[in-house]
């Protein structure tokens, strides 16, 4: 459990949140949510003690172990990507160390009998069984299964860490807390680096986790599929929502519908008063009635109500000119890089107003098949273009290559041209850059500021195909919804990289995935793609499953059969176990009923009272050591169960 108490962040300009006061409970699972600048990293940056706040306290249980993926790493790329996780366990690290040294000694020595060398016995048991608790034995296995899931190939285990992008490293920097099992789990913008199957993978192990689970991201999906609360930062304040991130937004809009209404009718009722003001201030019979509604006007809260400029937003991308019935051919196009075939024998043609999703792994080469479509990257094969095909390009990387010594307006007037150039500053206003915004410069605008004015350069580039890699990077929901409208409303030709699920559904017509290092195309949604995928990959796990169950009846079959007296034994050890499960059963649900109590006794605590409140909060750490303590106790006797 973590408590947050009167919890608050001064910044220069202001307050950036103050007096925040709330519990966060063992198996939550929470989305933070806010507009950008709200305070949701640092908050992140607050619970995992990388920041202090300026205000309040928090709370945490001693010995809390804590996961925080942040969007700047920085790791050892010295160390293998499989080393980097198998070592970074400390624990695990000194416990193996230990019981190195002492079979060395065991081998080597030949005093049996001295108590030294029993001592080294008993140490050797009592460290293999500490390995145990902490699934050191399968440390390997967890490694391999996490990374395998993250999406690394096992021949990519043993590769430095320097040699792989920014983006694997923060799969891997992701894998190292997964693996490490921590009790709490900060993710910050954790899909932005993922290809599809990774995040459904990711999804699945964060639903099991059963610790707490608090995440930034602007991937709607991921959101409703893994948490089921929601805090908002906003105005200074959070807001607790028991709800997943879409059912918080309409909740979220209900109430600032009523807040709307309710701010109106506050600012017809402080007008009427101030009319009262002026009307009885200058007659002395009245000063004094005009005096106490002054003193009600100065009381009066004034309601706020956040504005929601994004949603507000209306893009649209303008045809350039009709082209012909087909708009792009591939004959036999492929790629290879230092003897890696990419991709190879592609020949597809495209047809006017196909809506395509390329899709794949990261690293199987969807960047560099658009690369070859535009014709910035040599290969094999030919591609040609239709007729009036003028293309526009988004690249992955746009938004970072604006200039970043030019101002917003500097950045679309280079690029627009004609008549439209008379409505630059309509047109920004669009895309939320309004008044003397306009005259800021690239350099200082946050990411999700540039991906929008890169998108503003977009629609200044009359085309009728676009080619768009990863276009929702940096983009907010509701920027990214307001992006999908305008490609559903395109009547032109696309193909866009995107790993974000709910932006693709009902977006696209086709999809396009690469595949055993060719191209292999789907004629549904993203949904269904995904739920065959998924299928497939189900099949093969249960495949696998039927094997292994195979080789253990075959293992059975082989053991003999066991005499008269050893069955009584084993009927005697079942007996006891059942009796030792049967108590501890017991004894974890009395401590859970008591950890319930003390849950609600410190909702309500009173943490100016120091003396008390480290008190209570000793007393429930106890217990829940306690409780921890008869839930290892339990699992080793159901083990043990399971053995016999």
């Amino acid at each position: 459990m973590i408590n947050l108490e009167q919890l608050g962040v001064y910044l220069p300009q202001g307050h950036l949140f103050k007096d925040i006061t709330l519990q966060i409970n063992r198996g939550d699972k929470i989305g933070l949510a806010g507009k950008n600048g709200a305070g949701k990293s640092t908050m992140l940056k607050l619970l995992s003690g990388m920041e202090k706040p300026s205000e309040g306290r928090i709370h945490t249980p001693k010995d809390t172990t804590i996961g925080f993926l942040t969007q700047d790493i920085k790791i050892d790329t010295t160390k293998s990507v499989y080393d980097y996780l198998y070592y970074s366990n400390e624990l695990l690290n000194r416990v193996r160390t230990r019981l190195d040294e002492i079979n060395h000694d065991l081998v080597t020595r030949t005093d049996y009998e001295a108590d030294s060398y029993l001592g080294l016995l008993d140490e050797l048991t009592e460290l293999n069984d500490l390995f145990a608790f902490h699934e050191g034995f399968q440390w390997e296995e967890k490694i391999a299964s996490i990374l395998v899931g993250l999406g690394f190939e096992t021949e990519e285990f043993n590769r430095e860490l320097s040699t792989f992008s920014g983006g694997w490293k923060m799969r891997a920097e992701l894998a190292r807390i997964l693996v490490n099992k921590p009790d709490v789990i900060l993710l910050d913008e954790p899909t932005n680096h993922l290809d599809i199957i990774s995040i459904s993978w990711l999804e699945n192990y964060l639903t099991k986790f059963e610790g707490i689970v608090i995440v930034i991201s602007h991937d709607r999906l991921f959101l409703d599929n893994v948490t089921k609360r929601t805090l908002e930062i906003s105005q200074g304040k959070v807001n607790d929502y028991p709800l997943p991130y879409s059912l918080y937004k309409i909740r979220r809009e209900e109430e600032l519908a009523l807040m709307t209404n309710a701010k109106k009718q506050q600012e017809k009722d402080i007008k009427h008063t101030k009319e009262l003001i002026d009307k009885f201030r200058a007659k002395a019979s009245k000063a004094a009635f005009a005096q106490s509604l002054m003193k009600k006007l100065d009381k009066t809260e004034i309601i706020e109500v956040e504005n929601d400029a994004v949603a507000k937003m209306k893009v649209s991308f303008p045809l350039s000119l009709q082209p012909g019935k087909w708009i792009l051919e591939m004959e036999r196009m492929g790629k290879t890089f230092n003897d890696k075939v990419l991709f190879r024998e592609i020949s597809i043609t495209v047809g006017r107003g196909e809506k395509i999703a390329l899709l794949g792994p990261n690293g199987v080469g969807k960047s560099t098949l658009l690369k070859r479509i535009m014709g910035t990257l040599d290969g094999d094969g030919i591609v040609n273009y239709g007729h009036n095909v003028k293309i526009t390009y988004f690249a992955q990387d746009q938004a970072e290559k604006l200039d970043v010594n030019k101002t917003i307006y500097e950045t679309v007037d280079d690029i627009a041209e004609g008549e439209i150039r008379k409505d630059l500053r309509s047109i920004l206003g669009t895309f939320l850059f309004t008044g003397e915004e306009v005259d800021k410069k690239v350099g200082v605008l946050s990411g999700g500021e540039r991906t929008r004015l890169a998108l503003c350069q977009l629609l200044l580039s009359p085309c009728n195909f676009l080619i768009l890699d990863e276009p929702t990077n940096h983009l907010d929901i509701q920027s990214k919804e307001v992006l999908k409208r305008a490609l559903i409303n395109y009547e032109g030709t696309f193909i866009v990289v995107s790993h974000d699920r709910e932006f693709l559904d009902g977006l696209t017509n086709r999809i396009w995935d690469i595949q055993d290092k060719t191209l292999k195309i789907y004629h549904y949604d993203v949904k269904e793609y995904l739920a065959k995928k998924m299928t497939l990959e189900s099949d093969e796990v249960k495949s696998d499953g039927a094997t292994k169950v195979t080789a253990n009846v075959a293992v059975q079959e082989a053991k003999k059969e066991l005499s008269q007296e050893e069955q009584k034994e084993v009927k005697r050890k079942k007996n006891s176990l059942q009796n030792q499960i049967r108590k501890s059963e017991e004894q974890i649900e009395t401590l859970e009923n008591k950890v319930k109590a003390m849950d609600e006794v410190i909702l309500h605590l009173d943490y100016s009272d120091k003396a008390n409140a480290d008190k209570v909060l000793a007393e429930y750490d106890k217990i829940k050591k306690e409780l921890d303590s008869v839930i290892s106790v339990w699992e080793t006797q159901v083990e043990k169960m399971d053995a016999i």
